[in-house]
């Protein structure tokens, strides 16, 4: 049986350390579901369609990976496609806490489910959106962590303020 794998985020936008799991986890597993969350707390800079314009263009070279989205809570989808692996990113050992706590919660959830954490290389390790976004809010330069098309879009957002 083949496993369904989910890797699920905001990913506003996606950088290319999220690339750097992606491509990670399509080397452990056949297919990779990249879920976009459609509703979030967080207050996106992009919209839905936007960000699964980013991945979409960012990952067109890339085997095995299928982009959706979803807007409830991510066990909901895993139990509705019959899921079973959650990819998650884990750059520092301050994420570690939380993505445990997480991973355990997501458990009680939906017992089948299992967590896969997966480390960026070294090179990605301290990438964020948020972070990014700030350097692209004062005009900076984040074209070496992001995908062209997100660098572009961001100093588009950024420079028609």
């Amino acid at each position: 049986m083949d496993k369904i794998v989910v890797y699920a985020g905001t990913f506003d936008p996606i950088t290319n350390g999220h690339l750097d799991i992606m491509k990670r986890a399509v080397k452990l597993f056949k297919k990779l579901v990249i879920l976009v969350v459609a509703h979030t707390e967080k207050s996106p800079l992009f919209s839905l369609e936007e960000r699964m314009k980013f991945i979409q263009e960012a990952t067109k070279e890339c085997k095995g990976i299928e982009i959706d989205s979803f807007d409830g809570l991510l066990m909901d989808y895993m139990k509705k496609k019959g899921a079973n692996i959650v990819i998650r990113g884990l750059r520092a050992v301050s994420d570690f806490d939380y993505e445990f706590q997480l991973a355990q919660l997501n458990r009680k959830l939906y017992s089948e489910v299992e967590t896969v954490f997966v480390m960026p290389s070294e090179e990605h390790f301290f990438l964020s959106s948020s972070m990014l976004k700030e350097i692209a809010s004062y005009r900076g330069d984040v074209s070496l962590f992001v995908p062209k098309i997100v660098s572009e879009a961001l100093k588009e957002r950024f420079c028609s303020k």
